[in-house]
């Protein structure tokens, strides 16, 4: 215990004093920073409020490492500003460093008084994910294998019980903290955004990740500019003194420089705030594919005098390595349809079928408590229950794990169903799903007024129509509406009644007109041009509803002639019988 008290007083030691050579720094600069109270040891920054319990990361663990310095102050000194030796430390994935960069201009525009600057962006990205595991995303900025943090479930961590039902984290249990920025489950619900515009929000995404905090961050109109606005900023992300020093230290270091680096090549950190866990305890660290490279040589800290080694802890047994049996979803060698139907629906309506597959061990014994994931791929706006676009199913005993409700939305077309066994790097199951619009199969207009104008004007009588479907109210169903030549011969007319468009010109085919809830569509207002006649209205749904209407248009009555000598135009007389 010695020994590790020993520790944490040094780290502790290290990171006061480059907070306060921060403070120094940003104080000359006058640039967005801290005060004294980033050195302070109660719970709060001074000058700022507590922020809320529940915060961003669920307080999990994060990286400690500290920016690279030149000579570190000696005990007693003033403090002096850093000296940055480190070049490789200043490197940020480029993929990363544009989504803090796009981030911030989001900000700049939808929240100008936030005054968020991007380096506070990359500092919180350094200590949650070293950049996304050093730059470790595919080209639209989604990380290549997931990063979470331990499971929150009180033992050594928070106590978050699940609020996802595993859709982000993969645990029905626990939260975990997900993606680059280490959202829990329930935080991303209220916060996450759409960074890189592909019509979803995947806190895995940095886009999405670095847009979700930087509104966070920004958020009961926050001014990061002031030091109060920032250190009660950085706390919301996660309560914590010595996160909120380690974030700071970091935002001086990148203010000071940065410069782009490819993918993959950034500098990973190796310190945790887990590193020593109680007695008795057994962290979970971030997943983060590939070894993490060795620390510069210029960030290694002065010499410690040597401690005592740690009794050895027995190493916990591998599946398959027969000291331990596998879990349910370990043991699943492949999985296979179950008698899906056809997944076909109505715009707006459930879906009759639900996806079902089955999985089995290598002997083709099914394999009841394996958990399965069913995710919607595809520009739809489909969702499962709770508006989820992923969700993980547990299987019975026999095998069989069936999706929830799945719901259409408003987007017509196709879409995937991709089913893979959670977490394991087995051939997944795929299905197609189809949305169609919303039909009538009856339309009718209501009143039964004749549809009659004078050359020149509208028509007074208003054209209301009423849809359904096998007799009952069709809502939402889309209607054509077209001036047509002949009932026989449905072209488009040129001539005679038309619509009018928002600068007045004529228009004889208006679509994407909609009926309302209770099935009813007004149309807009019709217009008689100079052409006098009979002439057809058709009006048209998907689902075969059609209804032609018949408009008449005579000519404007002739009052009277032009007079000659300034006196009033003579009137026609009366007709004789």
């Amino acid at each position: 215990m010695a020994a590790h008290f020993g520790r944490r007083l040094r780290k502790g030691a290290t990171t006061t004093a480059v907070a306060a050579a921060a403070v120094a720094a940003l104080s000359a600069s006058q640039a967005p920073g801290v005060t004294s109270a980033a050195a302070g040891s109660d719970g709060n920054a001074a000058g700022s409020t507590t922020p809320p319990a529940s915060t961003a990361t669920g307080d999990s663990p994060y990286y400690t490492d500290l920016p690279p310095l030149n000579t570190p102050n000696k005990p007693g000194a003033t403090p002096q500003t850093p000296v940055v030796t480190g070049s490789s430390e200043a490197g940020i994935p480029a993929t990363v460093l544009d989504a803090y960069k796009r981030a911030e201009a989001s900000l700049t525009t939808s929240d100008p008084a936030c005054r968020l600057p991007w380096q506070l962006l990359a500092a919180i990205g350094k200590v949650e994910s070293g950049h996304a595991s050093g730059g470790r995303v595919s080209a639209d900025g989604t990380t290549t294998s997931p990063i979470l943090g331990p499971v929150l479930n009180g033992v050594g961590f928070a106590n978050i019980s699940d609020t996802d039902d595993g859709a982000y984290d993969g645990d029905r249990t626990h939260d975990r903290a997900v993606g680059p920025m280490q959202f829990i489950p329930s935080t991303w619900d209220g916060w996450g955004q759409d960074g890189n515009g592909d019509g979803a929000k995947d806190p895995n995404n940095i886009y999405d990740a670095a847009l979700a905090a930087g509104k966070y961050l920004c958020a009961d109109g926050r001014d990061l500019s002031q030091s109060a606005g920032m250190e009660r900023a950085i706390l919301s992300y996660n309560h914590s003194q010595e996160y909120l020093r380690t974030v700071l230290s970091w935002f001086e270091f990148y203010n000071r420089g940065t410069h782009e680096v490819p993918d993959g090549t950034g500098v990973l950190p190796v310190d945790r705030s887990d590193d020593d866990v109680t007695p008795g305890t057994t962290p979970t660290t971030p997943v983060a594919p590939g070894p993490a490279p060795a620390k510069p040589a210029a960030a290694k800290p002065p010499a410690k005098p040597p401690v005592p080694p740690k009794p050895p802890t027995p190493s916990k047994p591998k599946p398959g390595d027969g000291t331990s049996t596998p879990t349910p979803t370990e043991g699943v060698a492949r999985i296979e349809d179950a008698a899906s139907g056809t997944l076909a629906a109505t715009a707006g309506a459930e879906f009759g079928e639900r996806v079902k597959v089955r999985a089995e061990n290598r002997g083709g014994t099914a394999v009841g408590k394996a958990d399965i994931a069913f995710e919607i791929v595809g520009d739809t706006d489909a969702r499962f229950t709770k508006g989820r676009k992923k969700v993980l199913v547990a299987t019975g005993a026999d095998g069989i794990a069936v999706a929830p409700v799945l719901r259409a939305g408003e987007k017509t077309g196709d879409f995937t169903i991709r089913v893979t066994v959670n977490g394991r790097n087995l051939p997944g199951v795929e299905y197609l799903a189809s949305v169609v619009a919303r039909q009538a199969d009856a339309l009718e207009r209501t009143g039964g007024k004749e549809l009659t104008a004078v050359t020149g004007a509208e028509f007074a009588e208003e054209i209301e129509l009423k849809a359904s479907l096998k007799g009952a109210t069709a809502a939402g169903v889309a209607v054509t509406a077209t001036m047509i030549t002949d009932a026989e011969d449905p072209a488009e007319n040129t001539e005679g009644p038309c619509f009018k468009d928002e600068d007045g010109k004529s228009v004889r085919s208006l679509t994407g007109l909609k009926t309302d809830e209770n099935g009813v569509l007004v149309l807009p207002k019709i217009y008689a041009d100079d052409q006098a006649g009979v002439f057809q209205l058709r009006l048209t749904t998907e689902g075969g509803a059609t209804l032609t209407l018949e408009l008449k248009v005579t000519a404007a009555p002739v009052i009277g002639t032009e007079p000659v000598d300034g006196t009033e135009p003579a009137v026609d007389p009366e007709p004789q019988g």
